[in-house]
């Protein structure tokens, strides 16, 4: 398959491109990234949205396709490292399937399950029965992280180096904490071993407790029990310690509070090999969205104030928060209306991801356009050991194209997700996927 994309804005933040570029896809690879490939002016539309006619100079490519990407951003195939795909084990809430398109859709072409799933990901045939899934159902590639412990039951560890040799990019209990700092600290230079981010769902259990929320104002009105920051920042603080002493890639999952991001600040400063990532519901909402009990806004590390919120943007802003991931985390419209206490924790975040990104970091200039493009390609490809998150010749032709001033209105009925629990129902974003090509095949078009 030969595509010809034209007249995009290309931004590759791995090079440091960001200009009006031509590029030229056949075999799955990017073969030429030029100003005017072919010499021609776009023409009228062909079939489809966003494909038209080739003109004499395309026809002696031999192009089958070409996308009139004018207007649009071409950037690489966006990379969540942190979602929850429920396969094997709970396929009432998602698949492999149906959460790889809602990946494709929202411009994601590669996305790290965790493995939190029915078994759970801590063994070989685990790994492989997702891979081999993917590979036959999945609309983008797919990257497992293998359990940390077995059964995510804190209480001995994984075979990590099985898993490693299986396909996993990462290990994480993810959704519970290791709680033993001497397993934490095996588990790290056990992993270091083998070059392997470990990560970690921050979280003291010992000081959240039965808490449901944030601990604050909001929390004490509506009578629900509290989760103190302190929680999260000092089980960052022991891991940055482990970090440090073992020298292992620690990698903080959604980090939400003030005191985390200061703690990972100075840790970097002093040379630890730390990571972070922060999710757009973190940086868009507060607490308050939990009033009138919503459930949808129910999720693990809890919704915190507005100064941890005003935290991670300064984060953003200055580097100390690399990557921003949706911990996407379905969950059946059964399960969420329920008693705010009893309800799971989690929202869905693949298809919103970009639009909240560009309506709520981007728009107000809290980020740059190529800064936001490189939290979301070439920063998760970094930690993750991937050849992926760039443009280049000779590069895989993962790509998004996206329309950075569409606006809609998100309406969790046309979700290709089996879950609906956003928090951002009847928010009006602005930003919209266009295309999402896979290995230079598209596997999405609005």
């Amino acid at each position: 398959m030969k595509i010809l994309i034209r007249g995009g804005r290309v931004i590759d933040p791995a090079s440091g491109v960001d200009d009006l570029l031509d590029l030229f896809v056949e075999d799955g690879k990017i073969v030429r990234i030029e100003k005017s490939i072919g010499g021609t002016e776009p023409t009228e539309a062909g079939k489809g949205k966003g494909s038209r006619t080739a003109k004499p100079a395309e026809s002696a490519l031999n192009v089958d396709r070409v996308m009139d990407a004018t207007g649009l951003v071409v950037c690489p195939g966006l990379i969540d490292m942190h979602v929850h795909l429920r396969q094997p084990g709970r396929e009432d809430k998602e698949t492999i399937a149906s959460g790889t398109m809602a990946a494709a859709r929202g411009g994601f072409t590669a996305v790290c399950c965790m493995p939190n799933t029915e078994p759970v990901n801590d063994t070989r045939s685990v790994t492989d029965f997702i891979l081999d899934r993917a590979k036959r159902e999945g609309a983008v590639q797919v990257y497992p992280v293998g359990a940390i412990t077995k059964g995510l039951k804190g209480e001995e560890l994984a075979e990590i180096g099985e898993l490693f040799e299986a396909g996993c990019v990462a290990i994480s209990d993810d959704g519970r904490p290791v709680m033993n700092a001497e397993l934490m600290r095996r588990a790290m230079e056990y992993a270091a071993m083998f070059d392997l981010p470990v990560i970690q769902h921050s979280e003291d259990l010992h000081l959240s407790g039965r808490g449901v929320v944030h601990e604050g104002l909001v929390s004490t009105e509506l009578g629900l029990r509290g989760i103190p920051s302190a929680s999260e920042a000092a089980m960052v603080a022991r891991d940055l310690l482990l970090a440090e002493l073992t020298g292992a890639r620690l990698h903080i999952a959604h980090v939400s509070t003030a005191e985390s991001v200061r703690l990972i600040r100075e840790a970097k400063a002093r040379g630890v090999r730390v990571s972070c990532e922060v999710t757009p519901h973190h940086v868009a909402l507060t607490e308050d969205a939990i009033r009138g009990f919503n459930t949808h806004a129910k999720m693990n590390p809890p919704l915190r104030s507005e100064a941890d919120r005003q935290a991670l943007l300064e984060g953003l802003r200055d580097g100390t928060i690399d990557v921003i991931a949706t911990d996407h985390a379905p969950h059946t419209v059964q399960e969420k209306e329920r008693e705010f206490d009893l309800a799971p924790y989690g929202v869905i975040g693949l298809e919103t991801a970009l639009a909240v990104t560009l309506t709520m970091l981007v728009a107000p200039g809290v980020l740059s356009l190529p800064q936001a493009i490189a939290k979301l390609t070439s920063e998760p490809a970094r930690i993750l050991n991937l050849s992926k998150g760039q443009i280049a010749e000779g590069a895989d032709a993962d790509l998004t194209i996206f329309d950075p001033n569409r606006d809609w209105t998100v309406d969790p009925a046309t979700f290709a997700s089996k879950s609906r629990n956003t928090p951002f129902a009847g928010w009006r974003l602005t930003g919209a996927t266009v295309a999402t090509l896979v290995g230079g095949k598209v596997a999405w078009e609005a």
